[in-house]
């Protein structure tokens, strides 16, 4: 579900970079499309979203919230 959800993100991501001249219609649809680029994403995401948590807790934990 994760790939699914990445990969939309990606194509709005290069069709927004497109729109703005950044990124040519050719290089976007290779970069919506390299699972390279989604694995990289999804990896990232998660590390993201571990360092969050752990962050929250470390937060809870010095002031004294209730879990």
């Amino acid at each position: 579900m994760i790939a699914v959800i990445t990969r939309i993100a990606l194509r709005y991501g290069a069709g927004v970079l497109v729109a703005r001249g950044l990124l040519g219609a050719d290089d976007a649809s290779a970069f919506s499309a390299d699972p390279d680029i989604q694995m990289a994403l999804e990896t990232g995401l998660g590390l993201a979203i571990a360092t969050a948590t752990e962050w929250w807790h470390v937060l809870a934990r010095r002031f004294g919230w209730e879990h």
